[in-house]
């Protein structure tokens, strides 16, 4: 799949959520799972209705070995219509063995580009200052344009554990300098949990304000267990695109840290539950949500950290709350498309 006119985003959900627990989730893990667990997982997730999955990471081995097989995995996943499956690129060499799998008919047909908000922070995550990386940005966007659907990550965009507060001005550039490479699906990252709901909204607000044409995606982190809380800011704030992990997994690669505490994303089978519950609807399969959820603590060993794993899924959903748009009009999405 290659345009967006066929794939799942556009089949009547709400919102679109992409599933992270095979890349954001397994960086933070300290063992690797089999590349066979992998593919089984992804394609679960795929077939339970998700539009988008993080599938893997084009990173040094040395660095994030929990993708040393990413060209393996790809050439064995199989792929479902309609569905975007992400491989992350952190420079131009990840780009160039994107394009060598996509020749090869094997490879993603989305991937992400990334850079930090701060200066320290593409230091430690990325080994390059952020106007080096910028020349790298340019440089991969050039060399994938066309070939799979671009995605910006802006890292640290509420926050930086290194420089605090983060100046919203020139998160708003980053969006611009995105667009300018040609990159229109562009990513906010909380990546250490330090947004609110007001910072979400305003930032996400100022966003669609500035750049109309760039589709605004919420990569949030619930490391202060304000994740889901944030969301829904967003939500109002007329975000569609959401990124969630099973169990609440992911943070820094295991080699590559900084934060601490409970670094995991926002939780996928809790959002889930929320939107339907308050008649968002996901386009996901919420019957398969649980056994999703066993598959995932049993491939990592571990019993997971979601709250509707333990408590179920809420009863009230059948009868789910009428959905509102941002102006209030009931019987509508709340969610408006950007």
């Amino acid at each position: 799949m290659t345009h967006d006119d066929v794939s799942r985003e556009n089949d009547g959900r709400d919102v679109v959520l992409c599933e992270c627990f095979a890349r954001d989730g397994l960086q933070h893990e300290p063992g690797q799972l089999s590349t066979d667990d992998k593919v089984a997982l992804i394609d679960r997730f795929a077939a339970m209705g998700f539009a988008r999955v993080e599938a893997t990471s084009y990173s040094n081995p040395q660095v994030v070995p929990q993708f040393a097989d990413a060209s393996d995995l790809l050439r064995r996943l199989p792929r479902r219509p309609g569905v975007f499956y992400k491989a992350t690129c952190a420079n131009l060499r990840a780009v160039e063995r994107a394009l060598a799998d996509a020749d090869a008919g094997r490879g993603a047909n989305e991937i992400s580009l990334l850079v930090s908000a701060t200066n320290s922070h593409s230091l430690k995550n990325l080994a390059r200052s952020r106007a080096d990386q910028w020349e790298n940005i340019r440089a991969m966007a050039s060399a994938a344009s066309g070939r799979f659907r671009l995605v910006g990550t802006v890292s640290m965009a509420f926050g930086c554990p290194f420089e605090g507060r983060v100046d919203v001005r020139e998160v708003l550039a980053d969006v611009g300098r995105f667009r300018d490479a040609g990159v229109l699906h562009v990513a906010l990252g909380d990546t250490t949990g330090t947004a609110t709901p007001r910072s979400a909204a305003a930032l996400f607000r100022g966003m669609r304000s500035a750049y109309p044409d760039v589709v605004p995606i919420a990569h949030f982190h619930d490391t202060r267990g304000t994740g889901i809380a944030n969301y829904m800011a967003a939500l109002d704030a007329g975000v569609r695109h959401f990124d969630c992990a099973f169990g609440g997994v992911g943070g820094h690669p295991t080699r590559v840290k900084y934060g601490g505490g409970h670094t995991g994303n926002v939780c996928t089978e809790d959002l889930v539950d929320l939107f339907e519950t308050m008649g968002v609807r996901t386009g996901i399969d919420t019957g398969a949500l649980l056994q999703a959820v066993e598959a995932c603590e049993a491939a990592l060993g571990r019993e997971l950290e979601g709250r509707v794993a333990r408590s179920g899924l809420n009863p009230l959903r059948e009868s789910a709350e009428p959905a509102e748009s941002p102006g209030g009009a009931p019987g509508s999405s709340r969610a408006a498309a950007p």
